[in-house]
């Protein structure tokens, strides 16, 4: 081998996955909570993770460790794509 070999790029942390759960509920409360998603422009999935996240702060049992609910909408552009 010769020093000319390519060098490995050191490899970035992977993003910590996200847990999936299966959730039964009555019909009319999951149309119930799907209106009340669209209304917010939140998706039904979106809109139980923000549910749960408030209830959780508000009982002041949120982990510090949990990562901040992503933003609605679009990513932002990078600043090289403008």
């Amino acid at each position: 081998m010769t020093d000319e070999s390519p060098r490995r790029e050191p490899k970035q942390p992977r993003p910590q996955q996200r847990k999936q759960m299966l959730l039964r509920l009555d019909p009319a409360v999951h149309d119930a909570l799907a209106r009340w998603a669209s209304d917010e422009l939140r998706s039904a999935n979106a809109q139980i993770e923000f549910l749960l996240r408030r209830a959780l702060s508000e009982a002041g049992r949120l982990p510090g460790s949990a990562a901040p609910i992503r933003r609605r909408g679009r990513p932002p552009k990078a600043p090289d794509q403008e």
